[in-house]
């Protein structure tokens, strides 16, 4: 079976596990505050340009949306998001779970504007009767989207001067940023996710390490007390090392770059090749998640030598599935996929 259900399915990168190999008798302090932890944020400050930001490690994407979320808002506030945005569909009601509302809104693409932010704000606070609803307090979207889609620069700055004209703080879910960032023709880079966001996280997970996220606070007043807000939502890991060498590693020689170049890459090659055999796609094809339409019977006999993910169903018919590269993907076996497809 060939495997392009998702970009997590392997371990890590080779240079992480030697690296853990290599320190694995160390002894150091827990919790993060360790050398190889300084070491990570050192590197990541560096490479966002915000020397004075605040990086917290924490172990997965479901974890860092819900912690930082619940640290974000007072009691009473709710936050923005896409309908199709990862904390609405694919996370157990987590955010929820906290006592917080989504205000959703629907996506073109995935992606939400400027302007519908907007209207959604200023249709609660000019309503009579809004000291009695909860109140719009932050907005979340992800880069890339749930469907593989990029914001365009222009389109991140103008969600940034909406949230900052309400005075409301702006999160960037990047569980797969290092894709986005190495996409072709996109112009969106590093800083300006960090120049656009008041908090944002880089992926790990999905992008060559074992397991972590590292969240980034570029405007710390959002965010009193974070670290202690994840230690009470478990979210602290007591061998914190473990995380920061990962992105002490993945931040050394542009690997965490290479990493999702190498992905696009082989996403790019799949995706001409499917054109070129007559496939439709259901989204644009913009990072390294390729949605396509299925007949049944292309579902049926794709599904006895591949492993992806079925979407949704749009007729008696058709289906949408998913193909996912990933920094372990082998060219091989693009070539392979491509040859049954």
């Amino acid at each position: 079976m060939l495997y392009f259900s998702s970009d997590y399915l392997e371990g890590c990168h080779p240079a992480i596990l030697d690296k853990l190999q290599e320190t694995n008798l160390d002894q150091t302090p827990g919790y993060g505050h360790d050398v190889w932890c300084d070491l990570a944020r050192e590197r990541i400050r560096e490479a966002v340009g915000k020397p004075n930001a605040a990086v917290h490690f924490l172990t997965g994407g479901t974890q860092a949306n819900f912690a930082v979320i619940r640290s974000v808002l007072r009691s009473c506030e709710a936050v923005i998001a896409a309908q199709s945005g990862h904390i609405v569909d694919h996370e157990a009601g987590a955010v929820e779970a906290c006592g917080h509302k989504v205000l959703t809104l629907p996506a073109e693409c995935g992606k939400i504007s400027a302007e519908q932010i907007a209207a959604l704000v200023e249709k609660y606070r000019s309503d009579d009767a809004a000291d009695f609803a909860v109140q719009p307090g932050m907005v979340y979207i992800s880069h890339p989207t749930e469907w593989g889609t990029l914001y365009t620069r222009n389109e991140l700055q103008a969600i940034h001067a909406v949230c900052c004209s309400f005075g409301i703080p702006l999160f960037i879910d990047g569980a797969r940023l290092g894709y986005g960032l190495a996409a072709e023709g996109t112009d969106v880079t590093l800083k300006d996710i960090a120049d656009c966001a008041d908090v944002f996280y880089i992926g790990g997970t999905k992008v060559g390490a074992l397991f972590g996220e590292a969240v980034v606070i570029t405007n710390p007043g959002i965010m009193k007390n974070f670290f202690t807000t994840m230690k009470q939502s478990g979210a602290v890991l007591a061998k914190g090392r473990l995380l920061g060498i990962q992105f002490a590693v993945l931040f050394e020689n542009d690997r965490y770059m290479e990493a999702g170049r190498h992905a696009i890459r082989l996403a790019s090659r799949l995706r001409d090749a499917l054109a070129e055999k007559g496939y439709e796609f259901y989204m644009p094809p913009e990072s390294n998640q390729l949605f396509l339409k299925l007949t049944n019977d292309q579902f049926r006999r794709l599904k006895a030598s591949v492993v992806f993910s079925f979407i949704d169903r749009l007729s008696d018919d058709e289906v949408v599935i998913r193909l996912v590269t990933g920094w372990a993907t082998t060219p091989e076996n693009v070539e392979r996929l491509i040859s049954i497809l």
